[in-house]
């Protein structure tokens, strides 16, 4: 299928590696014209040179910097067409109330303002040019809260409404706003949670109904689809990618 996306201009965050590097790698393959960011020079750079996209660095805790960046790239490479909000996840623990109130403040800085920040500066110039797509990154935890991630169940979940409301607010300017939902995916996060990738492994063959840890293409495969011109009439969605662990309808 062509979806569309040839010299279409797409920002890709967090996208280093894991999930992020995988959503740039599918939007590269489609013939995009990539951009992608990540705190680390060494690492964004090293993405890029395989991506043959170009690297920037950001800290997306900075929220002053959003616009900067979104200026930077339409500078180099034209209007924005696309963007991928794509944040890393907040510390896990296992007592719900044990987190403190600058965890909590960071975990909300993280999963809620910054996305919100690039959204915010991205959307006046899709909707003026009558095609964008957004699609955050987000977790299965907003279907069903995961006990150790407290932070993330509850800051990805109000992003999730968030996206919902304004998806309705655009979807006539020709803009789409969804969310993905990764479940298990093989990352160096997925390995941290559960003590090791072998450990990991192991959990998703005796828990996860596909018997396996998904790929970080198969999170580019969705999101990619949901950035193409025939994705157009699919909006305010949360794609579950997660090999049908979610039990929930």
């Amino acid at each position: 299928m062509q979806l569309g996306l040839e010299g279409r201009v797409a920002l890709v965050t967090g996208a280093s590696k894991g999930i992020g590097f995988g959503i740039a790698q599918a939007l590269a393959a489609e013939g995009a014209k990539l951009a992608i960011s990540s705190r680390s020079r060494e690492r964004i750079e090293s993405a890029a040179d395989r991506l043959g996209a170009r690297a920037y660095v950001h800290d997306s805790q900075d929220l002053d910097l959003a616009g900067p960046l979104l200026q930077r790239v339409e500078a180099d490479l034209g209007p924005l067409d696309v963007l991928i909000t794509n944040t890393g996840g907040p510390p896990a623990g296992p007592d719900p109330a044990g987190f403190t109130r600058e965890q909590w403040e960071a975990a909300y800085r993280e999963l809620v303002l910054a996305p919100m920040a690039l959204v915010e500066r991205a959307l006046p110039g899709m909707r003026e040019r009558g095609f964008g797509r957004i699609v955050n990154v987000s977790s299965t935890s907003v279907r069903e809260p995961i006990p150790a991630l407290m932070l993330s169940n509850v800051h990805r979940s109000g992003l999730l409404a968030g996206f919902k409301t304004l998806a309705r607010e655009v979807a006539g300017d020709g803009v789409t706003l969804n969310t993905v939902l990764p479940g298990r995916i093989d990352t160096g996060r997925q390995a941290e949670n559960l003590g090791s990738r072998e450990a990991a492994i192991e959990a998703a063959r005796r828990e996860v109904p596909a018997g396996r840890l998904g790929t970080a293409r198969e999170m580019g495969a969705a999101a990619a689809f949901l950035c193409s011109e025939q994705a157009a009439y699919v909006t305010g969605v949360a794609l579950r990618v997660d090999g049908g662990l979610t039990r929930s309808i």
